[in-house]
């Protein structure tokens, strides 16, 4: 059968919702339209379907009784996690509770009347909830099916669960942090779970459009190992004949990073010629401006001698002083907090930041959207939703559905 898709309104003034549920402001954007059913949890899938959002798309989030278990994480906020706030912008918000056969048949009506299918299960779980792959294609087959796994769906790893920092450890991004020769180090913020996001928001799009030729939806995988190799493509090269201790190190021997100064640090790029030599007049080091330093390879053979010498000479000035005297003439940046960006002005040039209202939080400040588009900009983005804060309307919704399935 062919979905119900609950399309939005592409007038230029305002994006319609399905009846029963809230409206969503604003011009369309690429996918309005568009439903999705988000059954993630955590960063990945959540966080991929937010791009969607941002996009245009109708996410209804569905939740345990107990919430998704990212509401738990450490925060300030009283009675909800900004953890949760900042990955789950701009969906509405429903519980059910899938150990109970009416929730199922609920969570199967929604299905049905969906474009897009997102999950995060273990292999095993789909299955026994009645929503694999397998078992929706027939009864939706333009569904777009894509399931977040930590190892993806095949191999002897396929069960164990997946998190950032596991992959991360195992994938060898961590051997590659820190100072050279030291003690591998984690990278904090969640990159390999962020990036996955990516991978969902860019798997489901390209799904969603093949679509249109074909007419019907398939099934996308997303792993975080995945994720954490794709990141290192630029490092998983192994030529015939190599070593496997071959050095992949990409940091340009020293030069090219994080440098103390006298109040603060600052990032330094110089790894072509004319940045080179930018940087050695800014700082005063004119005699090394030479053949034995001209080019990033010898610079890194060199790096013993030229890195003390720098340091020297940016400890003579703050990070933000040096920043504004590079200027354009040497890529760099003062090493900042995040509570900087939301009134910095290239982001707020940017429109990067909105003022959301949360029922229990009250108003807050927090990242817009990760897209830009001239014709199709898409509607306004609202905040994250409260455990429970759209169940009667959803349920309302998919009660409708399941009376016109019979």
């Amino acid at each position: 059968m062919t979905p119900t898709v609950h399309t939005s309104s592409c007038s230029e003034d305002a994006v319609s919702a399905p009846a029963n549920l809230p409206a969503r402001g604003g011009p369309p954007g690429p996918l309005s339209g568009i439903r999705v059913m988000d059954l993630s949890a955590y960063i990945a899938g959540p966080y991929g379907c937010s791009l969607l959002a941002d996009m245009g798309a109708e996410v209804i989030k569905v939740e345990p009784p107990s919430g998704d278990n990212l509401r738990n994480y450490p925060s300030t906020l009283e009675k909800e996690s900004r953890a949760f706030l900042g990955v789950n912008r701009s969906k509405l918000g429903v519980v059910l509770d899938l150990k109970q056969p009416e929730d199922r048949e609920r969570l199967h009506a929604l299905i049905h009347s969906a474009d897009v299918l997102v999950h995060n299960f273990r292999p095993e779980v789909p299955a026994r909830l009645g929503i694999s792959y397998e078992q929706l294609q027939a009864a939706n087959p333009r569904l777009v099916y894509c399931a977040v796994t930590g190892f993806g769906e095949s191999g002897p790893l396929k069960d164990k669960a997946g998190y950032d920092q596991v992959l991360q450890s195992m994938s060898g991004m961590c051997a590659l942090q820190g100072e050279s020769g030291g003690p591998p180090e984690i990278l904090y913020g969640s990159v390999v779970d962020y990036y996955a996001a990516a991978l969902v928001a860019g798997g489901v799009s390209a799904a969603l459009f093949e679509r249109e030729r074909s007419g019907k939806g398939q099934y996308v995988g997303v792993s975080l190992l995945r994720s954490a190799l794709a990141m290192q493509s630029a490092r998983m090269i192994w030529a015939e004949e190599e070593p496997r201790e071959v050095s992949r190190d990409m940091r340009s021997g020293g030069i090219t990073g994080l440098h103390p100064t006298r109040d603060g640090y600052i990032y330094i790029s110089a790894n072509t010629p004319h940045f080179w030599h930018a940087l050695c007049e800014k700082v005063g080091l004119h005699e090394l401006k030479t053949e034995r330093y001209d080019s990033v390879r010898k610079r890194a053979r060199h790096q013993a001698e030229i890195v003390p010498r720098l340091r020297e000479a940016l400890a003579r000035r703050s990070a933000l002083e040096w920043e504004a005297l590079f200027g354009e003439d040497v890529p760099c940046a003062a090493a900042r907090c995040v509570e900087d960006m939301f009134d910095f002005p290239q982001v707020q040039a940017e429109d990067m930041v909105a003022t959301l209202h949360h029922p229990v939080v009250g108003r807050y400040r927090g990242f817009k959207r990760a897209w830009k588009f001239g014709r199709t900009p898409g509607p306004a983005p609202f905040a994250a939703p409260s455990l429970d804060q759209h169940t009667a309307q959803i349920r309302a919704e998919a009660d409708r559905l399941l009376r016109e399935r019979k």
